[in-house]
């Protein structure tokens, strides 16, 4: 800051880090507003600055190479497009800054004193979250305020003021104006605080989830019957809260994971089914990702976890049996659908029995070690070929696959002069 006074300049820490700061959290970013524009802040920092975007925000890089962001006091116009605004003016006050902003807990500036004009201090002890002005004036302005509100509330640990909430669940179809990628970056933030089942709860009680993901809602009230003592809402959302990946693609797996059971299902009371739910799950699961603009490993990541998690962690089951379910899944997912399976078991009603999952993933490690796939065969293409005389072909893959379904049996068989005999027998 002593840069900014040493010529005749303002800074203020702004936002949502002096709500953490009053909070007593630890400060993550540091959002910081000044008087002076881009062009100023340049001359300031020539070779180690730079400006990111038209509104004013200006980088500068520190020594450890951390970016902090410094924006230029302003106030803004217009909002067509409900996203951006239409028209920006510089601002000559910090008062002018704040009063732009969404929620009253994050218009409290800090500058060797405190700046709160609209009671953010006084909110953050009643633990709420309120509009700044008119709600419906705020999320016509940028839509995504809305679920901006719930996704703090929930990290907060805070409830939304009653003006505000009714103003989401009034204004809750406006969400559809704004893209994938924003509303994805505030699901996840959701989906990964340390209670993102009532995250999603509070979307839905809003009707922004009825917008966003509508065909978890077909599971609300939809009864399963065995051991299953939830209905298929209650059990989606109990298994993404005992999920404990800290990847948000697989905490959206575990939460999407029984999406199409009220679609496929099958009969009543105890007779109802529910087969192939993971399979029609895993095509809408996709479909949600790619409204949600996933990245292509991402929605596959998303449809493997969700296609491939109906499978039993029983220490009955199969060598063969869990090599088919690794290649599925693939080795870089299975520890995140090792979580999925077992928060889903949790989340059924059923005791967690760590020792047999222990027993499963030493399992997994110790099959992988044992031949995966034809590549790890201790002959290949070329020996086929010259012990059977035959030129490429499907022959030679026929008789490589029937190798490999021997050695997948009784992984001894994988030495190369008993698998060389094997092709002789094959003429």
């Amino acid at each position: 800051m002593t840069v900014f006074e040493k010529n005749g300049a303002e800074i203020w820490l702004v936002g949502g880090a002096v709500r953490d700061m009053m909070l007593g959290k630890k400060i993550k970013d540091w959002d910081l507003a000044t008087n002076l524009t881009s062009e100023q802040m340049k001359k300031l920092w020539p070779k180690n600055g730079y400006c990111n975007n038209k509104f004013g925000t200006f980088c500068v890089v520190l020594k450890n190479k951390e970016v902090v962001e410094i924006t230029t006091y302003r106030s803004e116009k217009g909002y067509s497009d409900s996203r951006h605004p239409d028209k920006v003016f510089w601002g000559g006050s910090i008062e002018e800054d704040v009063a732009r902003r969404d929620f009253t807990v994050n218009t409290m500036a800090y500058n060797n004193g405190l700046v709160d004009l609209y009671g953010g201090e006084v909110d953050l002890k009643k633990k709420i979250i309120r509009s700044v002005g008119k709600a419906e004036e705020r999320f016509g302005e940028d839509a995504l305020r809305m679920m901006r509100a719930v996704r703090i509330a929930n990290q907060l640990g805070f409830f939304i003021e009653e003006k505000t909430l009714k103003a989401i669940k009034r204004g809750a179809k406006k969400i559809r104006k704004v893209s994938g990628e924003r509303i994805r970056e505030e699901l996840f933030l959701i989906l990964m605080s340390p209670t993102p089942a009532e995250g999603v709860e509070m979307l839905r009680e809003c009707g922004l989830l009825a917008e966003i993901i509508p065909e978890l809602l077909e599971g609300v009230g939809f009864a399963q019957k065995g051991h299953h003592v939830y209905d298929v809402w209650t059990h989606n959302l109990k298994t993404l809260q005992y999920c404990e990946s800290k990847n948000p693609v697989t905490r959206l797996a575990a939460l999407l994971h029984d999406v199409d059971k009220p679609k496929v299902a099958k009969g009543e009371g105890s007779a109802k089914t529910f087969h192939n739910h993971e399979v029609s799950g895993g095509r809408t699961a996709n479909a949600i990702g790619k409204r949600l603009k996933l990245s292509n490993k991402e929605l596959d990541m998303l449809f493997r976890l969700t296609r491939w998690h109906m499978f039993s962690g029983s220490e009955k089951q199969t060598d063969k049996a869990i090599r088919r379910l690794i290649r599925h899944v693939t080795p870089e997912y299975i520890d995140e659908m090792i979580a999925l399976r077992r928060a889903d078991r949790i989340g059924s009603g059923a005791r967690e029995s760590s020792w047999r999952w222990e027993l499963y993933k030493k399992r997994i490690v110790e099959v992988q070690k044992q031949p995966f796939s034809i590549k790890d065969l201790k002959v290949n293409g070329e020996d086929v070929m010259k012990i059977l005389k035959i030129k490429p072909g499907r022959k030679v893959g026929e008789v490589l696959t029937a190798l490999f379904a021997l050695v997948e049996e009784d992984s001894k068989l994988n030495k190369r002069e008993i698998l060389l005999k094997e092709i002789l027998k094959m003429k």
